[in-house]
Parts: C-alpha cells; structure tokens; sequence
C-alpha cells in the first residue's frame, strides 16, 4: 500500500505512484538521507539536507513543473524525445529525492557525488516501468538535473532548472541553503531567519508567482543571494515573479532580476 511519505499528489500519474510506493520501501535510499543529515547538520552544523528537505523540494518542484505545463510549457523530455509530462514528473521526483545524497559523504562537490548515488538508486527503480532505452533517457535526465542544482551548474532542461529553484525554496525559519555558524550573529544568521513562509501559487504575467513574508527587511540578503540568484540562472528567469511582504508593511517585488520596493 502506497504511504506517500513525501505526500505528493499524485494526480492521474500512475508512473508518479509506481516510484512513490519505491521510495516509501528503499531502506537504502532512507538510509542515506539520515546519514546526510548526521554529516551535514551534526558534523558540519548546516541546515538539513535529509527526509524534511527531500519532501519540500519534491512537492514545490512537482508543483512549479505543474504550473509550466498547465500553461503550455512543455518539458525538456517532451520537447526532445517524445515523451510525456507524466515522465517529466518522474525526472523531477527522483532528481529532488537523490540530489544531496553525496551530502553523506562530504559538502565539497557533493553534487558530483551524488550523480554516482543517484544513479545506483535508479537502477533498481526505472526497471519497474520503462524499458531499457526510456530507463536510459530518463537516467540522464534525472542525473543532470542532479549535478545542476548547484549554483555554478547552468540546468539545459525545464527539469532540471526546476530543481534548482525548488531546492532553493527551502528557506522559512533559518533553513536557508546558504550555511551560516550557528549561534553567530550576523548578515546571514539575522537574514535566514528572517524568512517566516515561502509560498507558490500561479501568476498572471508569468506562470509562477513566489510569495515570501519576513519579520525583518534582512531577509532580502538571503532571498536576494540564494533564490534570486539560482532563478536567474535556471531558465527559468521568465516564468517566475517573486514578491516580498515585510511586517511593518514593506512590499518588495522582482523586475528585471534587481528587488525594488513598492509605494
């Protein structure tokens, strides 16, 4: 019976079930996110990078491939090999369950090494719906959607840059992906946990409309140089909007990739 772990909707997705009902039994794959988490929150004192991060970046990835192709705007793996969105899905899910597994080994390019990790975990879920030519296809594009989500990769898929995007979204109440000593106040300490919700709806002008509500103006400096930063160089760029809601009632707004405050 399929527990949905990552409480994904799953739509009419039935390839979307098979691989959720996978990763709901993978010990191994389970395994890896505790031991990123033991590495990178317990040795290293970063934000989690294990089962919690895994979740909100599957779901707001799943979301915003959702709100492009609802929109007309078809992935990669549609545009150059003739498959579907339901297979875009796939990419999108196992690229956001395995792109910090390397982070159980070492920070320093751990993009690189989860690349390798991610590769073994698809060997012994893609044979469950796709043969040996689409399993290949969808390897690849899994694993460059893996090695991109680091800020120096540029993402040549709409998968892949949705990763990226939805892997900087994790930000609320100090989960910033930009690491700061804990403890230590400063520009990044003060900004990361600045940031109260991270919320994602559908835009007028562009597809995708990011809301961010914080208790101090600081928060810019972590929105500014994490999620704007990973959008402008995700492809991305033209399909998402970002507006910014201060207590007090300062509202900033993304144009032309610089924040500017409105009257």
């Amino acid at each position: 019976m399929l527990k949905n772990t990552l409480n994904i909707p799953i739509k009419e997705n039935k390839k979307l079930r098979t691989m959720l009902e996978f990763i709901d039994s993978d010990v191994e794959l389970h395994t890896l996110w505790r031991c990123a988490n033991v590495l990178a929150i317990d040795r290293m004192g970063y934000s989690d990078h294990g089962p919690t991060h895994v979740k909100l970046v599957a779901n707001r990835a799943i979301k915003l491939l959702r709100l492009l192709t609802d929109r007309k705007i078809e992935p990669s793996i549609k545009v150059n090999y003739g498959m579907g969105s339901d297979d875009a899905e796939v990419v999108v899910l196992l690229a956001s369950v395995t792109h910090d597994l390397g982070m159980s080994i070492t920070r320093e390019g751990h993009e690189v090494l989860s690349v390798g990790m991610a590769r073994d975990v698809m060997k012994r879920c893609l044979p469950l719906i796709y043969g040996p030519e689409e399993a290949t296809i969808i390897s690849s594009e899994v694993l460059h959607a893996v090695v991109s989500h680091q800020a120096s990769v540029k993402p040549l898929t709409l998968e892949a840059g949705v990763v990226k995007v939805a892997d900087a979204l994790d930000m609320e109440r100090g989960r910033a992906r930009i690491p700061y000593e804990a403890g230590r106040i400063n520009i990044h300490s003060v900004s990361a946990l600045s940031i109260e919700r991270v919320s994602i709806e559908g835009g007028v002008e562009k597809p995708i409309k990011v809301k961010i509500e914080m208790s101090n103006p600081a928060g810019i400096f972590q929105v500014d140089n994490l999620l704007a930063t990973k959008i402008r160089d995700s492809g991305l760029e033209g399909f998402v909007s970002i507006e910014v809601f201060v207590a007090g009632g300062e509202h900033f707004t993304m144009d032309d990739s610089k924040f500017r405050l409105e009257a």
